[in-house]
């Protein structure tokens, strides 16, 4: 076993036990009961209190770009269409005071304090912006590169196929940085779903990424798109690296429907990340994981230009989640943490997750005595760890990661 340079102690885990857990060069090296009695060497031992200890959050789907926090308030400005808040978005958001870079930053260091250590964000490529607000997020994940991995999609928010020359920009966002090739409603945007999913499905394909679709279609339509995006994703053997944001239609659609929609999903590898939107259907998140579909979730708009509403806690989002799709049970409010934590980790590629010997020391400690309490009561984040070192503290960002300590929660 390696020596752990820093001991957690007293920590309570997901299955209940107290146990120690030791770090090293921002790794968990081990985990048990009463570790720190049983080691010779003198390493800082951090009590946590018997708080529970677990694995930093993971949000599968938000919009940093977008973001209105760290601003005065402003009242919601757009309609109420999809399309009059894409129009919004190119009135307000190039004239605000804040750049792209430092709101990005702000919202990132909102969800460092309350856990999340893994993101995926979506960033508008659009012939008005060009590449200017992918800029300003790869500015701000690199600021804060050493607190949160940020994943980010090219997302053609205004089409593909009705904007000549999207494709193009799309392509040099990956060039230019970018993880992921976006797509958006293929037939109630573009009006050629063949058009847009070609394209998109070419692109990632000829760089080697994966795809995240925006789905908002509702019914058949996005049932058609469902298939579409599967058919293709199999063809090129994408399986594992495509994902539908949203599927609202899952939720509209006969259950026998979203029974098969299920099934070709699975067997072609497409995922599908949720948010648990007020007002609209939420797709069927049990039926889908038994038939082996990888669900994950994320916030999606958090105080921006297109909702007024979150705050950036994945806990909370969880606990919305749960509640929209009725999980009473511990074992069901366990399935929407999970969908915030490892199956979010999963989807993203994160292969050292979890709070086992080999796993990143990237953590949370809460006071609540298990997962389901965490989620339905979320209280403040007590300390969050990023590669070992303590980045957040009683739901505030630290300006400067600070190594573990014995009396570091004084």
């Amino acid at each position: 076993m390696t020596t752990p340079e820093v001991l957690l102690t007293n920590c309570r885990i997901a299955d209940g036990r107290l146990v120690d857990i030791g770090i090293a060069d921002g790794q968990i090296v081990c985990v048990g009961e009463d570790v720190a009695c049983t080691m010779s060497n003198s390493a800082p031992a951090l009590d946590v209190g018997g708080d529970l200890v677990l694995p930093g959050l993971v949000d599968g789907h938000m919009h940093l770009d977008k973001t209105l926090t760290g601003l005065p308030w402003m009242g919601h400005a757009a309609g109420p269409s999809r399309m009059s808040r894409i129009e919004t978005d190119k009135k307000i958001l190039p004239y605000l005071s804040l750049s792209t870079e430092e709101r990005a930053g702000n919202l990132i260091r909102e969800c460092v304090a309350r856990g999340t250590t893994h993101l995926r964000t979506h960033v508008d490529i659009d012939l008005e912006s060009g590449l200017a607000k992918l800029d300003g997020v790869l500015a701000a994940r690199e600021r804060h590169r050493d607190r949160v991995t940020v994943q980010i999609v090219a997302f053609p928010q205004s089409g593909v196929m009705r904007c000549a020359g999207v494709l193009e920009l799309l392509d040099a966002a990956v060039r230019n940085g970018a993880d992921l090739v976006g797509g958006i409603d293929p037939l109630e945007i573009d009006r050629d779903p063949k058009g847009q999913l070609d394209g998109i499905f070419a692109l990632a394909s000829r760089h080697g990424v994966g795809l995240d679709i925006h789905l908002h279609e509702p019914g058949e339509m996005g049932l058609f798109n469902v298939q579409e995006i599967c058919a293709r994703t199999k063809a090129l053997g994408l399986g594992g690296k495509a994902t539908i944001s949203h599927g609202f239609c899952l939720g509209g659609i006969t259950e026998r429907e979203a029974a098969e929609a299920a099934e070709t999903m699975a067997e072609a590898g497409v995922a599908l990340v949720t948010h648990g939107a007020g007002g609209l259907t939420m797709p069927p998140i049990e039926m889908l994981r038994a038939a082996g579909v990888l669900v994950f979730a994320g916030n999606d708009d958090i105080r921006d230009t297109w909702s007024p509403y979150g705050t950036g806690d994945l806990l909370e989002r969880a606990a919305i989640i749960g509640w929209k799709g009725d999980f009473r049970r511990d074992g069901q409010v366990e399935v929407a943490f999970d969908l915030v934590s490892a199956a979010g980790a999963q989807a993203l590629g994160i292969l050292d997750y979890g709070v086992r010997v080999g796993g990143a020391a990237n953590l949370f400690s809460i006071a609540a005595s298990c997962v389901a309490e965490a989620v339905t009561a979320h209280p403040p984040r007590k300390l969050v760890l990023f590669d070992g070192k303590i980045v957040a503290r009683d739901g505030s960002f630290l300006p400067a990661a600070i190594p573990i300590t014995s009396d570091a929660l004084a």
